[in-house]
């Protein structure tokens, strides 16, 4: 009696996380796995508009990478994707941290600077994109106005229609949606750090600075993880933004054109590319995902060395 209960209490919680399981295991087998096996397998084919040709092995991966055709604008779109990378960490990820630090010293209004900064953030970003081109629209954008009221008129220029300020005004657009996050990030990581140890730093005769620089950055080291990860990983696979402010060929002239938009364009086509290239686009989607995933993987793993050795 007693054995049949055991079994059937067994029974019972199999198959509760059964349940529990393999819903989401569907889904993910369904949603994520299969594309990108279909995604895989494609990038091993001709391609004939949508119908799949012959098996051709690694044509389609040496062609984008050093093809007559396709290498070109695959490294002008990966410079620019690095660009991106590199400016918002020093520009999102750093004002990130110091708004951090403002409102961990709780100064008047902490509460509403904490949800004001990280506002931004939930707002979509169709509408950060159109917004943005509003602000910097050269006749009577609200950048250039402001500009023209502090006495620096002639500093005024069509921000997205000149190749030297195109991808740049998109870096401070993308920064401005989304510098909220690591903010909140960061401040969550100085609300771990006891007490004890900023009151022994200021003992120890340490300024503002130092006590930023040398004990309160070296303790957050969890928190530069996540958002130097994410941030990687977003910067590769940028799309809505670029493609809202400037377009899918990457305006002007190509400046502003990354390997999200470039691999759209050569899978899918447009105006300018023709014809959908499954097979080009698909070798494009997997190298992204691979450099991505390593990268990311590398990142992670020595940044968590990192915490560990501090």
């Amino acid at each position: 009696m007693q054995t049949d209960y055991k079994n059937r209490e067994r029974r019972r919680r199999a198959a509760w996380i059964a349940f529990l399981i393999v819903p989401p295991l569907a889904m993910m087998l369904t949603f994520v796995v299969w594309p990108l096996l279909s995604a895989l397998s494609s990038a091993f084919y001709r391609w004939d508009g949508m119908a799949r040709g012959e098996f051709i092995g690694l044509k389609n991966f040496a062609d984008v990478l050093v093809g007559d055709h396709f290498a070109a604008l695959t490294w002008r779109a990966f410079r620019h994707n690095l660009f991106v990378f590199f400016s918002l960490f020093v520009v999102q990820n750093s004002v990130g941290f110091l708004l951090a630090w403002f409102i961990y010293r709780e100064p008047f209004g902490f509460r509403f600077h904490r949800i004001a900064i990280f506002l931004p953030v939930i707002l979509s970003t169709v509408l950060v994109g159109f917004l943005w081109k509003l602000f910097l629209d050269p006749n009577f954008g609200l950048v250039n106005q402001l500009l023209e009221m502090v006495g620096l008129g002639n500093l005024r220029q069509p921000w997205l229609g000149q190749e030297t300020t195109a991808l740049p005004a998109l870096v401070l657009a993308n920064a401005w949606h989304w510098v909220g996050f690591p903010a909140l990030v960061y401040l969550a990581g100085m609300q771990r750090i006891p007490r004890e140890i900023l009151e022994a730093a200021k003992l120890d005769g340490c300024n503002g600075w130092q006590m930023l620089t040398r004990v309160v950055w070296p303790l957050v080291t969890p928190s530069t993880t996540i958002t130097l990860t994410l941030l990687f990983i977003g910067a590769f696979n940028w799309f809505e933004l670029p493609y809202i402010m400037a377009g899918l060929d990457g305006s002007p002239y190509g400046s502003t054109d990354v390997l999200g938009l470039y691999f759209y364009r050569t899978a899918f086509g447009n105006q300018s590319a023709g014809i959908q290239d499954f097979g080009h686009g698909n070798a494009l989607a997997v190298l992204m995902f691979m450099f991505i995933a390593v990268v990311a993987t590398v990142i992670t793993q020595y940044l968590r060395r990192r915490e560990i050795a501090l």
